[in-house]
């Protein structure tokens, strides 16, 4: 029985250790391949487009009811003791440094790193991947590389507007239902913000962007098992990208602190 449950666990282990090895490596070929010809700006505009424009609609729904929820739950737990004079700065620094990077890296990853995963895992199971290289065609640097650089450019773009919507919805919830202070509402968000503050914000943004696009485009291009299989790559890469963006938070959180 126990010699069951430590090879169960070692197989676990081995598993994550292969999966990360192969991410690892996916994204070494993947930086290398960026500076080598031909450059292909015109995928790279489409994966931009993709990733971020087409996103934009759910980033910003989520980004004012973030901050609306942040502003009643601080108004309640400040009132306690008379403080809620500040909303405005918690409201503010919470979207900058935790909720605004990680909301927005979330809700790109909901929808297009499933989108990626799904997409190249689709064209692995019915080799077309496998016809671009017999075409000589770089599969990595054709179908990677200009995802993840979407990813990594446009993700911290979305979170910037997460922020500002968020920040407009604390403030629509403090100043115009609850009656606090326009003035003071403001007057604290400017003083308890740094720009430190809004660094690692965009930090934290950056590892995301690269974190869901190069998950998914790994669980896509190593995809097999036809249909079932792209389903369940896509799921992996969902499940992966989200768990690694929270933890990835935490880490970010404590080494720049």
């Amino acid at each position: 029985m126990i010699n069951r449950i430590f090879f169960a666990i070692g197989n676990h282990v081995l598993s994550f250790l292969f999966e990360l090895g192969g991410i690892l490596l996916m994204f070494l070929r993947s930086m290398a391949w960026t500076f080598i010809p031909p450059f292909r700006i015109r995928n790279l505009i489409k994966q931009m487009e993709f990733v971020g424009v087409k996103s934009l609609f759910i980033v910003v729904l989520t980004g004012v009811f973030s901050g609306m929820v942040l502003a009643l739950q601080s108004y309640h737990g400040f009132r306690k003791f008379g403080g809620e004079s500040l909303m405005g700065g918690i409201v503010a620094l919470s979207l900058a440094r935790e909720m605004g990077p990680v909301m927005t890296a979330l809700m790109v990853n909901a929808r297009a790193g499933s989108a990626v995963a799904a997409e190249l895992g689709t064209m692995r199971v019915t080799e077309q991947i496998d016809a671009l290289e017999i075409m000589a065609i770089n599969s990595i640097q054709y179908l990677v590389v200009p995802r993840i650089w979407a990813g990594i450019l446009m993700v911290p773009i979305l979170t910037a507007i997460n922020i500002f919507v968020g920040i407009i919805g604390g403030y629509f919830v403090g100043v115009v239902l609850l009656k606090i202070n326009s003035g003071v509402f403001i007057n604290k968000m400017i003083n308890m913000m740094e720009l430190d503050d809004l660094v690692q914000g965009m930090v934290k943004s950056v590892v995301f962007g690269l974190i869901l696009t190069l998950v998914g485009c790994y669980k896509g291009y190593h995809t097999s098992g036809g249909a079932e299989g792209v389903g369940r790559a896509t799921t992996e890469a969902v499940v992966i990208a989200s768990v690694s963006i929270l933890i990835g938070t935490y880490v970010i959180t404590s080494l720049l602190f």
